[in-house]
């Protein structure tokens, strides 16, 4: 009987049924321990994460008023004369507040240089026999170009435009129909950087503003022409820039001016503190603070993740205690409530309908409403404080993570160690099975035999009744 390789072949018996109801009844309990406990420690797990994520935006929106300098914001509004601002404006939070009346008188421009009308009789006319070198100069900037031998109007005209130094000079051809015309563009603004092109050859001195030998060359600049500076009267005081861009012509401020005013119209520039700014970070920390109220109540209710969990409980009433408590250097402000601020019984704060508001607040003691959440003993400080106790590395909901996710790894190596008992459990069953399978197969060979010698015998009959 060597040669089973199913328990039950030799015997006829169903063995195999026997050894797997045998397993499964060793198995399914245990099983049923690890659905439940893992569903438990991922459940857990999840409710953990998602209070540590909700609590984390908590301290990001609260950290947005946890400094003084969150409540120096200031703003800078244009009130235009007409249809559009001549100007626009950014500042810094050192600028002063003020008010300032702004008219845009002039905007700064490049300068524009030109050779006499039809000086050349076409773009092929060649300028240089021998070549040379150009060197075009604006303010603090310079390039060169090199001309080849047998150098053409056009040829000049490429090499300046092509040129990989070329710092914003343009140049181009006009062609009259009777000749040509060179006019040369600088982007370099401001009073005294107008465009200046010099040569190292006399053959270059009509494409040039100053002749090889000194004097002026075939260029020139028309007085209108000239690179300009921008010019704006702030309260009536003529203010002046090499560009369009006046940085701290009023302190801590940068005025861009975009177009000439209408001659006698003046842009309204208004410098405050930035209410709005500062309202919209309090009511950004009121909505992730009830967003976090909310994951808590759902986790510690009934079937919630934590539910009726006593680090949740404490949590929740640590983070009430924490929002509602006296406040002391804010001036008339000793809590949130005065800011028209409340707490309502599901632990969530909602705006006052009947006790002042948060316009009001703002707008009647801007600085004590900063004290409030900045001050030493405001809100930022000491809920900072507390959130810190379950957010940092060391903190109560990054500990209790990790411990959950130790409980899960444990939870596979039990997964593992069961799955090997039940692997030699079900092997010491085959081979008990088995021995009996061999056995009772031998009977059973045996009584066959016996059977047949029997009835071999003389007078033996079966009896068939």
């Amino acid at each position: 009987m060597a040669g089973i390789t199913s328990a039950g072949v030799g015997s006829g018996l169903d063995l195999e049924a026997i050894i797997s109801a045998l397993v499964k009844a060793e198995n399914a309990p245990k099983q049923a321990q690890f659905t439940k406990r893992s569903s438990t420690l991922n459940i857990t797990l999840s409710g953990v994460g998602k209070v540590k994520s909700a609590m984390d935006a908590v301290n990001s929106a609260i950290k947005t008023l946890d400094s003084s300098t969150k409540f120096d914001l200031v703003s800078a509004k244009v009130k235009a004369a007409g249809s559009e601002a001549a100007i626009s404006v950014s500042t810094t939070s050192s600028a002063t507040a003020g008010a300032f009346n702004i008219e845009v008188t002039q905007l700064s421009s490049g300068s524009r240089a030109q050779s006499a009308q039809n000086a050349f009789t076409s773009t092929a006319q060649e300028v240089t026999a021998s070549g040379g070198n150009l060197t075009l100069t604006a303010g603090a900037k310079s390039f060169s170009v090199n001309l080849g031998a047998n150098a053409t109007l056009a040829d000049i005209r490429d090499a300046i435009n092509t040129s990989s130094d070329n710092f914003g000079v343009s140049a181009n051809i006009i062609n009259t129909g009777s000749g040509a015309t060179l006019v040369y563009t600088s982007n370099v603004t401001g009073a005294g950087n107008d465009l200046v092109v010099s040569n190292d050859t006399a053959e270059l001195d009509s494409v040039s503003t100053q002749a090889n030998g000194g004097g002026a060359g075939g260029i020139s600049i028309a007085v209108a022409d000239q690179a300009k500076d921008a010019q704006m009267l702030i309260d009536g005081i003529l203010v002046s820039s090499s560009t369009d861009v006046f940085v701290d012509a009023v302190q801590d401020t940068t005025i861009t001016a975009k177009a000439v005013s209408t001659a006698g119209q003046t842009d309204k520039l208004t410098i405050a503190a930035d209410k709005d700014a500062v309202k919209a970070n309090i009511e950004n920390f009121v909505t992730k603070f009830n967003e976090m109220v909310d994951v808590l109540n759902t986790a510690y209710g009934a079937g919630g993740s934590l539910a009726y969990d006593s680090a949740t409980r404490l949590m929740r009433e640590q983070v009430t205690a924490g929002i509602s408590r006296q406040i002391t250097g804010a001036g008339p402000f000793t809590s949130l409530f005065d800011l028209g601020i409340s707490l309502s019984k599901e632990g969530k704060l909602e705006y006052s309908s009947t006790y002042g508001s948060l316009d009001d607040a703002l707008n009647e003691d801007f600085a004590n409403v900063g004290n409030v959440f900045a001050g030493a003993d405001g809100l930022a400080t000491s809920l900072g404080s507390l959130f810190d106790t379950y957010l940092q590395t060391d903190g109560v909901l990054k500990g209790r993570e990790t411990a959950l996710r130790e409980d899960l790894s444990k939870l596979e190596d039990d997964k593992s160690s069961h799955a090997y008992r039940m692997e030699q459990l079900e092997k010491r069953l085959r081979e008990q099975y088995s021995a009996l399978d061999v056995l009772v197969a031998q009977f059973r060979s045996t009584g066959n035999y016996l059977a047949q010698q029997l009835a071999s015998l003389p007078g033996f009959t079966t009896n068939k009744s």
